[in-house]
């Protein structure tokens, strides 16, 4: 059916481009077409900006929904893309600028971070669905039908948007101007300007002055371009400091700064809040008004206004934030009082304590220095600096502005320059108009013709020489109330000291608990997670607030904050060093995600500031400086050893990569040398979860000396492979950084396994980080696997050879693969959430039938064994539990860790038969370093002459002590090429017997028709051949059998595959030799180059029963739940209805009326017990009462 939509109901008006819907046709007898016609392709002309289009035209198999689509007008909902929802197929069909694609529009929702606080995270097309064109099959509503074919995720997420949209609607944001303007003024703008900044000048003179008060504003101004630096490199969120470096350094060095800048925001609350009490307490002093005492006077005062002040911040941003205008404007109006009384005419009593206006003599005298005794340009300096902190005011509140990237930058830089002016006029001013020291007495008066000292107050009238002698209470240096006596109404210099004071505290009570709660909602510190929470629109961190409250009211409560004044100070001077030192390393580890907005910054001038900063820290007070850097250091600790699950992209990670690139392109300039060989391996562990022992002894002596590289390899049609080998690669690398396995995952997609090793031989590696060694497992059920497999096992070996590569083959009694447990474990999880979402169904669901039939079946989940919570999702033999791991194969499970455990004390037995540049005696000394491996003695055997046996123990001796390897005993074996006894030559011939031809004793006819019949056979002339290796490695055998069968592990070195001209063994005869290769020779015994010693077990009886004419015999192998019966080997009871996890072997069957499954997949090799799943759908109790056969 086609439908004629109207052009005006798509919105162009603002739109850059101009997007039209195409009419799919005229009149509605196209819906009398099939429905199930293939889209076809066709041109559609409308207009001169759309000709020659190329348009699919689908048909739906829902008309009315389609046309009531299109007419509500809703098929346009952005003003690029035209999206048309099928309600039939639930396939959404894009046409971005006029032609079908599944590309995306660029949209700023595809690049937020996972739980963005401003949207959700959403996800474009991957490649894989635009390479196969993948349409995604999700039923949404249709007015969100453009989102989602967009690409921007399911329709859940656009819904939570909406409504994180309307639930932000109300909250407050502040501009730069309010939001960090005025902000970081009133926090810069301290009581120093109006009680300390005189003395300062006064000490320090004008000119080193105006030096303290540069050097002060550089430190700050560096670290202002280096926060606006960060500050527009990205989206700002909420945390102030502890954001910017967390972002910027990781989560090692945000954690640890954050909790001491949080900290020390809280106990600055305590200092402002003391000296407005302090302040306070003066004047009620001045007026005989004292409640008890100093100093229980500064507490009361204290904890009223802290409690005032917290009433204010709880109130929300808004009121907090026209508190600080008003502040702000009580102190300019302060600030201009002073400038207005340094004009107005001093009297007598003014110039009797030092003010005489602006006089070009008192600037003179003024400007150079004149420390007292203990002061000096340093101590001065430690006074004034932490005047001039309070730049990050503003970006503390980064998540309560409108815009951070603009807002932060602006208003600090300026902020910083508008102090600085106030700060230095202030100073000149008032040098420029009082004395060093004066006397307050007006009878100091110089009479007309008395001789004068030559100071500016003598030239002004005044004699106060005798300050020169005792202490005098007035003048720059001794009165701490200059600026009030020079300003014109003094009490406004009170209000401004007021107004300072509790701006300051405000500022800090905010910045306080909204870092804090940063840092919780990040979980760096698991236990804080509490603070975290936000309440209302601005989501304000309310248990923030309370717990800055305790901290502040304790600390007012000492009333004495001299001791931890510095350390706070300190405490600010290292967020300020970190900041430098973030912009720093961002730009020298020349991420391409390193691109500030702000370019006003140079990575040296940042580590300048860094290292100025930490100049500072010492200068203000050594011991302060020591204890921040003691606690910052063991917080970092902490964190770094906590191991957050954070991924910020962190300038330390980019760092990281290019230090391994640039190493890596350097070690390329390196020539090889033997001492620095190290083993550099391919394990072929396929998923690195389900061969744990293969992959455990290769790391023991892989760990912090050479690479690891567990390899996979995917065999099959190329495009499944692909998705499942990308589906599991993050997961399985993520199972060896958890289980702390210093080891790379590798995976290839190939036709055949043999090609798919080639392929990782060739190209795994990097540089000279090249494999070196192939590690394998030994292939235990050779006998009966198909011969392709046979020979590429084989050729795997040969094809390493032939890149020059060693060859490493591990075997242990109960071999590697515990695949089978881990998927009965993953069925058992299965089987868990099934009965979960039964149960959850059945609550809901009111139906007695439901009730009786459904919730019946699964009552007895307690017979299952299953835990009742949640199942883990990675796979990890050490979180098996024990209950399941006892029902299918312990034996497996434990031998499968047994390289995990410390090993007891015994021997290490290598058999160096041939010299192979001595990795045969590396890799035993180097496990012999592991802690796990320590108590293990190493025990070398090497070939000789029976009448040259001491000659030889003393040779090898002397070589082995070159090589600085510890030995415990060396054995000389000089029978070695003896010919074995009868015994052990029977069990050799027996184990070749059935793949032998004996074309030898056949006429030749018969026997070419043999040789072309079973290629693949051992030949009388190919076992001939070898015949004297084949007396060797049973020998061998028997001598492994004498000396190493107490050994806790066998290093040997053999030559297996090679006759002495290069020939190579035949395949079959090359696996016949390996059992051979170690003791014992049986199938159950530990064998390989490397080899765990393990005592044979004896086999499970298999025991079954047919219980009725229906049930299928028996089968070894993988049990089909639809073709074969099964049955337990042990009595069990499943009443009608229900079910029960059974434990039974290989050969099993069960009765008719029953359905079983076996959990996981057995292959013939295997020897273990199983778990089935048992199900009793007849109307009668199902009893095993049966007499069991046994076979």
């Amino acid at each position: 059916m086609s439908v004629n939509t109207p052009s005006n109901s798509v919105p162009s008006s603002t739109s850059r481009f101009q997007v039209h819907v195409i009419n799919e046709g005229h009149g509605s007898g196209a819906a009398m077409s099939d429905s199930t016609d293939p889209p076809h392709y066709e041109e559609t002309s409308f207009g001169d900006e759309a000709q020659n289009r190329l348009r699919i035209s689908f048909r739906p198999g829902n008309q009315e929904c389609y046309d009531s689509f299109l007419q509500n007008g809703d098929a346009a909902k952005t003003d690029t893309t035209f999206h048309v929802y099928d309600s039939h197929t639930n396939t959404y069909y894009l046409q971005t600028f006029g032609h079908n694609t599944m590309d995306a529009v660029p949209k700023i929702e595809y690049y937020r971070n996972t739980g963005s606080v401003s949207g959700p995270k959403v996800n474009r097309p991957s490649l894989l669905e635009i390479h196969e064109q993948l349409a995604k099959n999700v039923a949404v509503a249709p007015g969100s039908a453009d989102r989602v074919a967009n690409g921007d995720g399911m329709p859940g997420g656009d819904e939570q948007a909406e409504n994180k949209e309307e639930d932000t609607s109300g909250v407050v944001k502040f501009g730069w101007v309010k939001g960090v303007l005025v902000r970081c003024m009133l926090n810069i703008w301290g009581v120093m300007l109006f009680i300390r900044l005189s003395w300062i000048v006064g000490e320090a003179g004008i000119g080193l002055g105006v030096i303290i008060i540069g050097l002060s504003v550089v430190v700050t101004t560096l670290t202002g371009i280096s926060m606006s630096a960060i500050c527009t490199n990205g989206v700002v969120r909420g945390g102030g400091a502890y954001y910017l470096i967390s972002r910027s350094l990781g989560p090692e060095f945000g954690g640890s700064i954050g909790l001491i800048f949080a900290f020390a925001n809280a106990v600055a609350v305590a200092m402002y809040v003391v000296g407005f009490a302090e302040t306070v307490v003066d004047l009620l002093k001045e007026s005989d008004s004292m409640m008890v005492d100093p100093t229980n006077d500064i507490r009361i005062i204290g904890s009223i206004t802290v409690v005032i002040l917290l009433g204010i911040s709880v109130a929300g941003m808004e009121w907090e934030a026209k508190a600080q205008v008003i502040l702000l404007v009580i102190l300019l109006i302060a600030i201009a009082n002073f400038f207005i009384g340094t004009v107005i005419p001093s009297n007598n009593e003014k110039r009797s304590r030092g003010f005489f206006n602006y006089q070009a003599s008192i600037f003179a005298e003024n400007f150079g220095p004149s420390f007292t005794k203990g002061e000096g340009f340093f101590s001065v300096f430690a006074i004034f600096f932490p005047a001039a902190t309070g730049i990050l005011a503003g970006a503390n509140i980064s998540g309560d502005l409108e815009d951070p990237q603009d807002a932060i930058p602006r208003g600090t830089m300026l902020a910083i320059f508008i102090t600085t002016v106030a700060y230095i006029g202030v100073a000149i001013c008032v040098a420029a108009c009082v004395v060093r020291d004066a006397t307050g007495s007006i009878n100091d008066t110089i009479i007309s013709g008395m001789s004068c000292n030559g100071s500016a107050a003598c030239g002004l009238g005044y004699d106060f020489s005798r300050c020169q002698h005792e202490p005098c209470q007035y003048g720059l240096m001794n009165n701490f109330q200059v600026m009030s006596m020079v300003s014109g109404f003094g009490p406004l210099i009170t209000a401004g000291i007021f107004s300072a004071t509790l701006s300051s505290a405000l500022a800090s009570l905010v910045s306080a608990p909204k870092v804090f709660q940063a840092l919780c909602k990040d979980n760096i510190f698991k236990g804080l997670q509490f603070f975290a929470k936000g309440y209302g629109k601005n989501n304000e961190p309310l248990r923030g607030y309370f717990l800055t409250f305790v901290i502040a009211m304790a600390f007012i409560l000492i009333a004495e904050l001299n001791v931890i004044a510095p350390i706070i100070s300190n405490f600010f001077l290292a967020s300020y060093a970190l900041i430098n030192f973030s912009c720093f390393h961002a730009s020298y580890a020349k991420s391409p995600g390193w691109r500030p907005a702000y370019g006003i910054y140079n990575m040296w001038v940042s580590l300048f500031g860094a290292i100025l900063c930490c100049a500072v820290m010492f200068v203000i007070n050594w011991w302060a400086a020591v204890i921040t850097y003691v606690i910052e250091l063991s917080l970092y600790i902490y964190v770094t050893y906590k191991k957050p699950d954070v991924n910020w992209g962190s300038s330390t990670q980019a760092l990281s990569y290019v230090s391994a690139l640039d190493n890596a392109l350097e070690l390329t300039t390196v020539e090889d040398h033997v001492k620095n060989f190290r083993p550099q391996c391919i394990v072929l562990t396929g998923g690195p979860m389900a061969r744990p022992a293969l992959l455990d002894i290769t790391h023991a002596f892989t760990k912090n000396s050479g690479l690891c590289i567990c390899c996979e390899v995917f065999v099959g049609p190329r495009k499944l492979c692909v998705k499942e080998m990308n589906s599991g690669m993050a997961k399985k690398q993520a199972w060896l950084i958890k289980n702390k396995i210093k080891a790379f995952y590798a995976a290839v997609a190939a036709d055949c396994f043999r090609d798919g090793v080639r392929s990782l031989l060739q190209a795994s590696g990097l540089g000279r980080m090249k494999p070196n060694t192939l590690v394998i497992g030994y292939k235990r059920n050779w006998r009966k696997a198909p011969l392709s497999e046979i020979e590429n096992y084989v050729g795997i070996i040969h094809d390493a050879f032939d890149f020059e590569i060693g060859v490493v083959i591990v075997r242990i009694s109960q071999g590697f693969d515990i695949s089978p447990v881990l998927q009965v474990q993953d069925e058992l999880e299965k089987l868990e959430q099934e009965r979960l979402a039964l149960e959850a169904t059945i609550k809901d669901n009111e139906c007695e039938e439901g009730k009786g039939g459904i919730r019946g079946l699964f009552k007895k989940a307690g017979k299952l064994n299953i835990s009742k919570a949640a199942p883990k999702k990675e796979a990890n033999i050490n979180t098996i539990q024990s209950m399941h791991v006892g029902e299918f194969n312990q034996k497996l499970v434990e031998a499968s860790a047994q390289f995990k455990k410390k090993q007891g004390k015994g021997t290490i037995d290598v058999w160096w038969l041939f010299d192979d540049g001595g990795l045969t005696l590396l890799i035993p000394y180097i496990l012999t370093l592991r802690k796990k491996w320590k108590d293990c003695k190493l025990r070398i055997y090497v070939g000789g002459k029976i009448n040259r046996i001491e000659e030889e123990k003393i040779s090898m001796a002397s070589l082995l002590s070159k090589f600085r390897i510890k030995f415990a005993d060396i054995h000389i074996i000089g029978d070695i090429n003896i010919k074995p006894n009868k015994e052990s030559w029977k069990v050799f011939e027996e184990m070749i017997e059935p793949y032998r031809l004996h074309e030898s004793h056949k006429d030749l006819t018969t026997a070419e028709k043999l040789k072309r019949e079973s290629p693949w056979k051992i030949t009388d002339a190919e076992l001939e051949a070898v015949k004297e290796k084949s007396y060797r490695q049973v020998r061998l055998n028997e001598l492994l059998q004498e000396h190493s069968r107490a050994a806790n592990l066998i290093v040997l070195r053999e030559i297996l595959f090679f006759l002495p001209p290069g020939w190579r063994v035949p395949v079959l005869i090359a696996l016949c030799f390996l059992p051979f290769a170690t003791m014992p020779c049986s199938e159950d015994a530990a064998a390989g180059s490397i080899s765990k010693r393990a005592r044979a077990e004896d086999g499970v009886s298999l025991r079954f029963v047919r219980l009725s004419e229906h049930a299928t015999a028996p089968t070894r192998g993988s049990a089909r739940a639809a073709g074969y019966d099964l049955y337990s080997a042990y009595e069990y009871t499943i009443p009608p209805m229900e079910k029960a996890i059974v434990k039974t072997d290989i050969q099993i069957a069960v009765p008719s009326g029953c359905y079983g499954r076996v959990a996981g997949v057995i292959d013939e090799d295997y020897r273990g017990n199983v778990g089935v799943v048992l199900f009793n759908f007849g109307k009668e109790k199902f009893e095993d009462d049966m007499n069991p056969t046994f076979q």
